[in-house]
This record gives C-alpha cells, sequence and structure tokens, in this order.
C-alpha cells in the first residue's frame, strides 16, 4: 500500500516518530491482532499541542484562506487517488464490507474538497449602525482544535471535522480511535506528502483515558471536537468547561423513521433496513426504530422480514451484507440487548444469517428484526449500536410524533408519506439534527449540517456550520465621525 503507510506510529510537528509505548490492532473479521499502533501518552500531546501553536506562528499561519484551500484541494486529490489502498485498510481495521469503506475514502477526499473550496468563501458582514460608526464582523480561527475520532468512521469523520478545521485556519491535534487508527495515520501521511506545512495536522493514537483525556484537558487546546458516546462526551465537555474552551458533541441517536398509510412503501423498503444496518448497525444515525401506520404496519413487517431472511454477515473482504463488530466488547454489549429482549419475549420478526466463511473468532452477530415493539422498552429507548431494528405501531399523526420524540436523543429522523402538509407539520415538530421526507441520510450528504438535540448533543458539523463552529466571531466598531 505505498504511499499511504505512515512511516512511523505518531506525527508531530511534520515529523514521524515511534512510540514508547504500543496496543494491539486487531482485526474484527478474524479476531485476530495484525499489528500495533501508539499508545500516546500525555507527553505526546503535550508535544502535539506545542507543534501546532508553532504551526500557527510560523508557515501554517501565514497562508491566507485562498492557500489553505488549495492545500486542502491537493490533500483531497491525493486521497482520491489512494482510495483504493485506505479502504483496505479501514476494511481490515473496522470490518466493514468492502465497498462501504470504499465509499468512506471518496467522502474523505469529498471533505477535504469542499472545504478546499469554502476555505475563502466565509465572509463576514457590515453591520448598520449610528452615524459616524463603519462596524463588521470577521471570522477567525480559534487557534489549537483537539479531536477525538470514534472507530465506526474513522475517514468520513477525520474529513468532516479536521477538514473544517484546517479550512478555518486552525492548526490540528488528533486522537484516533484505539480501536480503528489506521486511516487517519494514512490519511495524515498523504497529507504531509501533499503539502500540509509541519505541525498543522499532529496524530497522537492512543487509549482514551491516557491520550484522550490529556487532549481535552490541555490548557492549550481551545476548541474540542468530539464523536462518541454520551457518558465520554459529558466527561470531554466537562473537562473543557473548566477552561470554558467550547466543544462541539456528536454523541449517537435513536433515529426513527415514519411510515405512515400512504407512503410509497416500494421506495421507502430499501431505506427502512439499509439505514439500520450500515456498518452492522454501528452507525450513530441508525435508523433502529421503524414507526409504521396500522394500515400498512403487516405488509411493511412482512416485506422487511423478508429483506432480513437474506441477510448475511460475513468477513469485511468477502463484502457481503454485513461485516463484524469491531470488537469483542461491543460484540457482547449487543448480545446483552438481544438476551434481554429474548427474555422478554419480543417477538422476532426475521433474523439473517452468519456466513459460513466467517471465522469463529471474528466478532458476528446475525441481524434481527423484532416487531411490535413497546416504545418504552429498553431496545426502543437505548442506543444498542449493533444490527438489530425494532418496528413499532402506531395509530396517528399524534401517537407517531409522540413515539418518535420519547427518547432523550435527536440526532435524524424520516418521514415516508406523500401528505405535502403532514410533511412539514413534522419536520418542524420532529426533535432532531436532521429530518429526511421521503428519504434517509440523501446520500452522506457532505454539505449538509449535521448534528443533534439533546443526549445527541449540541454543535454542527458538515457544509458551512462546521467551519462556523472552528471559528469565533470577532466585531469592529471603527468610530470616523
Amino acid at each position: 500500500m505505498s504511499g499511504t503507510q505512515p512511516p512511523g506510529d505518531l506525527l508531530i510537528g511534520g515529523v514521524w516518530r515511534r512510540a514508547s509505548a504500543t496496543l494491539p490492532a486487531e482485526n474484527p473479521s478474524t479476531g485476530a491482532v495484525e499489528g500495533e499502533i501508539a499508545r500516546g501518552t500525555a507527553a505526546d500531546i503535550d508535544e502535539a499541542v506545542a507543534a501546532a501553536r508553532s504551526a500557527l506562528a510560523g508557515d501554517w499561519g501565514r497562508l491566507d484562506a485562498t492557500e489553505r484551500g488549495r492545500v486542502l484541494t491537493r490533500i483531497g486529490e491525493a486521497v482520491r487517488a489512494r482510495a483504493e489502498d485506505l479502504a483496505l485498510i479501514e476494511a481490515a481495521d473496522v470490518g466493514k464490507p468492502l465497498r462501504q469503506a470504499r465509499a468512506d475514502a471518496l467522502a474523505l477526499a469529498r471533505y477535504c474538497e469542499f472545504y478546499g473550496g469554502a476555505a475563502d468563501k466565509l465572509m463576514g458582514e457590515t453591520i448598520p449602525y449610528r452615524t459616524g460608526y463603519t462596524v463588521y464582523t470577521l471570522r477567525e480561527p480559534h487557534g489549537v482544535t483537539g479531536h477525538i475520532v470514534p472507530w465506526n468512521y474513522p475517514m468520513q469523520i477525520v474529513g468532516r471535522s479536521v477538514g473544517a478545521a484546517l479550512a478555518m485556519g486552525n492548526a490540528a491535534v488528533l486522537k484516533p480511535a484505539e480501536d480503528a487508527s489506521r486511516s487517519a495515520l494514512a490519511f495524515a501521511a498523504i497529507a504531509v506528502e501533499a503539502g500540509l506545512p509541519a505541525g498543522a495536522l499532529n496524530v497522537v493514537p492512543g487509549l482514551g483515558a491516557e491520550a484522550g483525556a490529556a487532549l481535552t484537558a490541555h490548557p492549550g487546546i481551545d476548541h474540542i471536537s468530539f464523536t462518541g458516546s454520551y457518558a465520554v462526551g459529558c466527561a470531554v465537555q466537562a473537562a473543557a468547561a473548566r477552561r470554558a474552551a467550547p466543544v462541539t458533541l456528536e454523541l449517537g441517536g435513536k433515529s426513527p423513521q415514519i411510515v405512515f398509510d400512504d407512503a410509497d412503501i416500494a421506495r421507502a423498503l430499501p431505506f427502512l433496513a439499509d439505514a439500520g444496518l450500515q456498518n452492522a448497525g454501528q452507525t450513530c444515525s441508525a435508523s433502529s426504530r421503524i414507526l409504521v401506520q396500522r394500515g400498512v404496519y403487516d405488509e411493511v413487517v412482512e416485506r422487511l422480514a423478508t429483506r432480513y431472511r437474506g441477510l448475511v454477515a460475513g468477513p469485511a473482504m468477502a463484502d457481503r451484507d454485513l461485516g463484524p463488530l469491531i470488537s469483542a466488547k461491543q460484540k457482547a454489549t449487543v448480545l446483552s440487548f438481544i438476551a434481554r429482549a429474548r427474555a422478554d419475549a419480543l417477538a422476532i420478526a426475521a433474523e439473517g444469517r452468519i456466513a459460513e466463511d466467517a471465522p469463529a473468532a471474528g466478532h458476528y452477530v446475525a441481524p434481527l428484526l423484532f416487531a411490535g415493539v413497546d416504545p418504552c422498552h429498553l431496545l426502543a429507548q437505548d442506543e444498542i449500536f449493533g444490527p438489530v431494528q425494532v418496528v413499532i405501531p402506531f395509530h396517528d399523526e399524534d401517537e407517531a410524533l409522540a413515539i418518535a420524540n420519547g427518547t432523550p436523543y435527536g440526532l435524524v429522523a424520516g418521514v415516508w408519506t406523500r401528505d405535502g402538509a403532514r410533511q412539514m407539520r413534522l419536520a418542524r415538530a420532529l426533535k432532531a439534527g436532521q429530518v429526511f421526507l421521503n428519504n434517509y441520510g440523501a446520500g452522506g450528504g457532505v454539505e449538509l449540517p449535521f448534528g443533534g438535540v439533546g443526549r445527541s448533543g449540541h454543535g454542527r458539523e458538515k457544509g458551512f456550520e462546521a467551519l462556523y463552529g472552528f471559528s469565533t466571531l470577532k466585531t469592529v466598531a471603527a468610530w470616523h465621525g
């Protein structure tokens, strides 16, 4: 994989170095250890923050917005040229089917291209004010931004957070997940080769409790971007609050799709299942709840069940419907939810299967569809992060809305109806950062602001909104008489 294999364990100040300690890197498709990654320390984080600060005072900080954009565009072109190598790394590291890893590599390229083009297009404003004054606003970078990226979509989340931060002129310190760091390191190697000035991006893999905690608590970090669990997100925010540093949090969801009697069922069906099962359900915006109106409930359940019975989970490189879960720990978590559902006698509408050639030590769970689930049941309330969906019946619009808004999360929602007035009512009433009408996900949408409310977090990534989040607004009021 020439050009994507980094020459060291840590990237600090444009220099690759070996780590003082390492962690095993496991392939979730096989359960085998296939290498190691750095176990970064608080001292490594210190050095990375200092290198980022030096970059702001040096070559990176001296670049104007247009030149920053050109650097990001070159990085995007290089990522696109090496997308297949990156996809192979991601598939082996995360366990997602190869076609999904390929899509993620191209999404990473697209983020770099989008933010490369947007870097010099974020404008300030002039504000009408009193006679004798001219007032205007400026968008300026925070300074040094910290990025803690999870294991489920490393390339995409690096692109949407680090890409936006660099476009605004920040210097970044990235702590990828200990379960999946390789693609982040490979991206950093590509970025350096494409001409990113030393120190603009620093990468320190390691444990969340060590490198991650050091990053969030570091006094030299001016803004934190975190994607992960609610519990860890609260700890990140608490650490940043001690120095009043702003935080962007994306903390997962329990996203519903609502299917009304008048919906185009044929169009909806692929979205209903696929949006919940992509990456084996290990997706923050996964549609894990499917709400179906009584008039079409039996039809939708049966058609979903037919789809489920044909699903196969297997090794990432076999490119089947689903890959494995990321780890034995995550598999145990998902199986505990399933055990609870079985103990409570929830009705299983259908079950997929695990491929015969799937290694026994891999972390596979067969996809499961539960029907007739009470909206208050654990399976309908908690984020499972596995290949499990529940179908919940409802009578009318009011009940559908109450069920959809009846969890602490609010990340994404989908609505399937031909009634235009109902579409507009629900788009306004649903507690979610994104609402999709007669679709779900809109193909990823690099341009579409993404984030949640409630336990799904706050702040927005993707699109121009991310640039606002990675900048601070300055007002200049000039009196000239």
